[in-house]
C-alpha cells in the first residue's frame, strides 16, 4: 500500500515554468539568492544594487523593479536603499509543490536606459508539515498459514516537505507477529511494508491490532499514525497472480472519458470461491481515484476523467487481484500522460507607456512576457506584430520582450494605434493568443500655424464709426492642445508708414477679428497694408505671416467745389454781354471740382433762378451758360442768374453759384458798376490755383498782345463818323485804350469791342472777365501795361 503526493493545477503549473525559466539563459544574471519559506514580509533577501554595482540614485532616476512570473509579487525592490525584500510570505509547498530545488524566477527591469538582467531565488523547505495517512484505519485479512516474511504493502503517509523534512521511515507499535520495513519507490517517496515475523493462529487470536506511525527527518521531527487491523483469515493456499508485475501504459492527454487505458490480468489456480478474482485499485490516493475505474471482473481500466499533462505528467499506482478466500496479488500501473498541443501561448504586459511622444525614436513603448503551459515543441513559441505599423519586437531575455518604436511618430498623420501582438507555439495544430494594446501619440510643437489666404483684402467705408469691425482673418494648426491655440498680432511693417498704417486697426488677438481704431478719410488715404502674425502657444511657439489690405471707400462727403466763378470775393462776378449776340452764345462757364471719386464725383449744372427765365441756358454736362434766344431792346440791362451744381452721390451734394450779366450795346458804352459792388477781396490761393492762374496769365499776355495789333489795324480802316467821334487815332503805336478780342477758350466766336472814354469820365475801369484768383497780378510788358492804366480785363490785366 502507497500514498504519494500530487501537485495541483497551479502548482503543476508553476513548476513547469519554472523548470522552463531555469532551462534559458539570460544575458546578465544575478544571484542565486536563498530564502527559507515562510519569511516575513520585508524580510531582507539581498542588496541589488551592490550586485548590480550602481549607486543608490541611480536605480531610483533608472526606475529599477523588479517582474515575476505570474499574479503574485512575492518580492519587491527598495529603491532608496537597493535591498531586495520579502512582499509577501512564500509557502514553498504552494510555489513547487514537490519539486527541489525549489526556485522563483524574477527580473530586475530598469527603464531608463532599459536593461533587463535575469535572476532565480532559492526557496528552502521548513518542517512546517506533518505526515499524513490518507486512510485513518488499513484493514487487512492474512491467512492463518501465511509463511514467515510475508510482506503486506501499507498506504503510506504524504508529507508536503521535501528532502529531509519528508516521510524517513514508518515504525509501527510493539507486538509479536509483525514489524516494518520503509520501502523506497522510484519517486523517491517512501512507503512501509508490513511484514509477518511470527505464525500466525487464528484460533488463538482472530484479530490484531497495529499503530502504524510515520516519522520524518525534521528537527524536531513531525509524525502521523494511522491504525492497522489485521483480520486473521482461514486457509487458502493460493493467491493471485498477475501475467506481469509492472504494466506501462502511455495515455495522450486529450483522451476521452471512458477511454481504456489498460486490462490487467491475473489468475488463481484454487477453485471455487477461492479462484474468483476481483480487481480494485490498491490503496489509491483521491487523485487517483478521480482519473481512473477497475473493472472488478474483467479488469479493464478506464478514464473517469480527461488527464491534464500540464497537472500531472504521469501516475502510478497499485492493482490489486484477491480472491474469494482474501488472497491477493498485485502489479504496479505506471501511467505516463502524453501532453498535446492544447494551450495557446499567454502574454502578461509588465510596462506600457501611453501616449507615446510624436518625434522620438527609439522609445520603449511595452515590456511583455509570454509563456505555454504545453512542453517540448508545443511550448517553444514565436511572437509578432502587423510589419505595417512603425514599430518593432525586441526580444530581452527568455520569452521577455520589449515593443519599441522604429522612426519617429507624427500625431498630425496618425495619432491613435491598434497593436496586436500574436504570440504562436510550434506545435500541431499550432496554437496562437492575440493581445491588442491601444497607443495615443502625443501631440509635440512641430507645425506652424496656416493662414486659410496668403493675403486678404478687406473693404471699409470711409467716415466709419470708431472700434467697426472690418473683417476676419484665420488660420489653422495641425497640431493640438495649447500647441494648435492660437493669438493674433499687427506686425510693424518693412515699408516707410507701415507703422502708421498699423496704428489704424487692431486685431482680437483671440479671433482674429480687425477693428478700425478711427475714421477714415478716403481723400487722405485710399488703401493701406498691415501685416497679421499668427503664433501658437506651444514652446517654443511657431507662428506665420500674412498680409492684409485694407480698401477704403470713397463716401460722398464732399460737396462740389466752384472753381469759377469764385464766390468769396468781395464784389459778385459780372459778365458783359452784347445785345447782337446770337442764341446759343457763350455768356460763361461754371468751373467746379469735386474731391469725391467715382460717380460721387460726376456733377451736373442747373439754373435754379434766373432774372428773365427764358433767356438762359445752362449745358448739364459742362456748365457753359448760354443765350437761348436773341436779346430784344425790353430786356432788362442787368440779370442775375442762381445756378446749381450737384454731384451724383447718394445722397447727392450740391453748390450754388450766382452769374451777374450786363447787357451792353459795346464797348464803346461806358460800364457802371452794380451799386451793391465792392471792390473785390483779395484771398490767398491754394497752390494750385495759383499754378493755372500764371500759366492762364502767361497765355493771356501774348493772346492779348495780339488782340491790341489786330484791333488797331481794323480801327484805322473804319468809316464810320460816329465810332470816330472825339477819338482820333493817333499816329505810332496803338494806344492801349482800343482792344480786340477774338474767340478762345470756351468762347466760340470772335468779336470786337470799341472803347472811347473823355475825360472826367465816371468810371476808368472796364471789366469783362472775372479773374479765378482776384489778387494774383501777372507780369507783362512795362510799356504797354501800366499800374496806373485806365482800363483792366476781367483777369486784371490793366491796358
Amino acid at each position: 500500500m502507497e500514498i504519494g503526493w500530487i501537485p495541483n493545477q497551479r502548482q503543476r503549473q508553476v513548476l513547469i515554468f519554472f523548470v522552463l525559466l531555469s532551462m534559458s539563459g539570460a544575458d546578465t544574471e544575478l544571484g542565486p539568492y536563498f530564502v527559507v519559506e515562510e519569511m516575513e514580509k520585508g524580510s531582507f533577501v539581498a542588496n541589488l544594487g551592490k550586485d548590480l554595482g550602481l549607486e543608490l540614485p541611480q536605480l531610483s532616476t533608472r526606475r529599477a523593479r523588479v517582474i515575476s512570473q505570474g499574479n503574485k509579487e512575492h518580492l519587491q525592490l527598495k529603491v532608496q536603499t537597493g535591498d531586495l525584500l520579502i512582499n509577501e510570505k512564500i509557502d514553498r509547498e504552494e510555489l513547487c509543490g514537490t519539486t527541489e530545488p525549489c526556485i522563483l524566477y524574477f527580473q530586475v527591469l530598469m527603464e531608463m536606459p532599459l536593461e533587463i538582467f535575469q535572476a532565480e531565488l532559492r526557496v528552502k523547505d521548513i518542517n512546517d508539515n506533518s505526515p499524513v495517512f490518507t486512510e485513518k484505519e488499513m484493514v487487512f485479512k492474512i491467512l492463518e498459514n501465511s509463511p514467515l516474511g510475508n510482506t503486506f504493502l501499507l498506504n503510506n503517509a504524504l508529507d508536503l516537505d521535501v528532502g529531509n523534512n519528508n516521510v524517513q521511515k514508518y515504525n509501527i507499535s510493539p507486538n509479536s507477529h509483525f514489524h516494518v520495513l520503509t520501502r523506497n519507490r522510484s519517486d523517491g517517496r517512501k512507503y512501509p511494508e508490513l511484514v509477518l515475523e511470527k505464525e500466525l493462529d487464528r484460533e488463538q487470536e482472530p484479530e490484531v491490532r497495529l499503530t502504524l506511525t510515520a516519522l520524518d527527518g525534521g528537527s524536531p521531527p513531525r509524525s502521523g499514525t494511522s491504525q492497522v487491523r489485521i483480520e486473521i483469515v482461514d486457509i487458502n493456499d493460493n493467491a493471485p497472480e498477475f501475467q506481469q508485475p509492472i504494466y506501462k501504459v502511455q495515455v495522450p492527454e486529450n483522451s476521452s472519458v471512458g477511454s481504456l487505458v489498460v486490462t490487467v490480468s491475473a489468475r488463481d489456480i484454487d477453485s471455487g470461491a477461492y479462484g474468483q478474482i476481483v480487481y480494485t485499485l490498491a490503496h489509491s490516493s483521491e487523485e487517483t481515484n478521480k482519473i481512473l475505474e477497475v473493472n472488478p471482473m474483467t479488469g479493464e481500466i478506464r478514464l473517469k476523467k480527461q488527464v491534464d499533462f500540464e497537472t500531472v505528467k504521469f501516475y502510478e499506482m497499485d492493482i490489486e487481484a484477491t480472491d474469494g478466500g482474501g488472497l491477493s496479488g498485485k502489479c504496479t500501473l505506471v501511467l505516463q500522460v502524453v501532453d498535446i498541443n492544447d494551450n495557446p501561448p499567454e502574454v502578461t504586459m509588465s510596462a506600457i507607456t501611453n501616449p507615446v511622444p510624436e518625434n522620438s525614436p527609439d522609445t520603449v513603448v511595452a515590456v511583455f512576457s509570454v509563456s505555454d503551459s504545453d512542453s517540448g515543441t508545443n511550448g517553444k513559441m514565436v511572437s509578432s506584430i502587423p510589419e505595417d505599423l512603425p514599430f518593432l519586437l525586441k526580444s530581452s531575455g527568455k520569452n521577455f520582450y520589449t515593443l519599441v518604436t522604429e522612426r519617429a511618430l507624427d500625431r498630425e498623420e496618425r495619432d491613435e494605434y491598434n497593436i496586436t501582438i500574436t504570440v504562436s507555439d510550434l506545435g500541431t495544430p499550432r496554437l496562437q493568443t492575440q493581445h491588442t494594446i491601444t497607443l495615443q501619440v502625443s501631440d509635440m510643437n512641430d507645425n506652424a500655424p496656416e493662414f486659410t489666404q496668403s493675403s486678404y483684402t478687406l473693404w471699409v467705408r470711409e467716415n466709419n464709426s470708431p472700434a467697426l469691425h472690418i473683417g476676419t482673418i484665420s488660420a489653422t494648426d495641425r497640431d493640438s492642445g495649447s500647441n494648435a491655440q492660437l493669438t493674433y498680432s499687427l506686425l510693424p511693417g518693412p515699408q516707410p508708414g507701415a507703422d502708421a498704417a498699423a496704428a489704424l486697426v487692431s486685431i482680437n488677438a483671440d479671433s482674429g477679428q480687425l477693428f478700425a481704431l478711427r475714421a477714415l478719410d478716403y481723400e487722405a488715404l485710399q488703401a493701406f497694408e498691415v501685416r497679421v502674425r499668427a503664433a501658437d502657444r506651444g514652446s517654443p511657439p511657431l507662428s506665420s505671416q500674412a498680409l492684409v489690405r485694407v480698401q477704403v471707400l470713397d463716401a460722398n462727403d464732399n460737396s462740389p467745389f466752384v472753381l469759377y466763378p469764385l464766390q468769396n470775393a468781395s464784389a459778385p462776378c459780372t459778365e458783359l454781354l452784347p445785345r447782337a449776340a446770337e442764341p446759343g452764345y457763350l455768356v460763361s462757364k461754371v468751373v467746379a471740382v469735386d474731391r469725391d471719386s467715382g460717380q460721387n464725383a460726376w456733377l451736373s449744372f442747373q439754373l435754379l433762378k434766373a432774372t428773365e427765365p427764358g433767356l438762359f441756358s445752362v449745358w448739364p454736362h459742362n456748365g457753359e451758360v448760354r443765350t437761348a434766344r436773341l436779346l430784344s431792346e425790353r430786356d432788362a440791362p442787368k440779370h442775375r442768374l442762381l445756378l446749381l451744381v450737384k454731384d451724383n452721390g447718394e445722397p447727392p451734394r450740391s453748390a450754388s453759384v450766382t452769374l451777374h450779366v450786363l447787357l451792353v450795346d459795346g464797348f464803346s458804352q461806358p460800364y457802371l458798376p452794380l451799386p451793391d459792388a465792392a471792390a473785390p477781396e483779395r484771398a490767398q490761393p491754394d497752390r494750385l490755383t495759383a499754378y493755372l492762374v500764371i500759366a492762364l496769365a502767361a497765355v493771356s499776355s501774348l493772346f492779348l498782345l495780339s488782340l491790341l495789333l489786330f484791333v488797331a489795324a481794323r480801327l484805322c480802316r473804319r468809316s464810320r463818323a460816329r465810332s470816330l467821334a472825339g477819338c482820333a487815332l493817333p499816329d505810332g503805336p496803338l494806344p492801349g485804350h482800343l482792344l480786340d478780342v477774338s474767340g478762345t477758350g470756351t468762347l466760340a466766336h470772335s468779336y470786337q469791342y470799341e472803347v472811347c472814354l473823355q475825360g472826367g469820365a465816371g468810371t476808368n475801369e472796364f471789366k469783362f472777365l472775372k479773374p479765378i484768383i482776384p489778387n494774383l497780378q501777372p507780369q507783362g510788358s512795362g510799356k504797354e501795361i501800366e499800374e496806373n492804366s485806365p482800363f483792366r480785363n476781367s483777369l486784371g490785366f490793366n491796358y
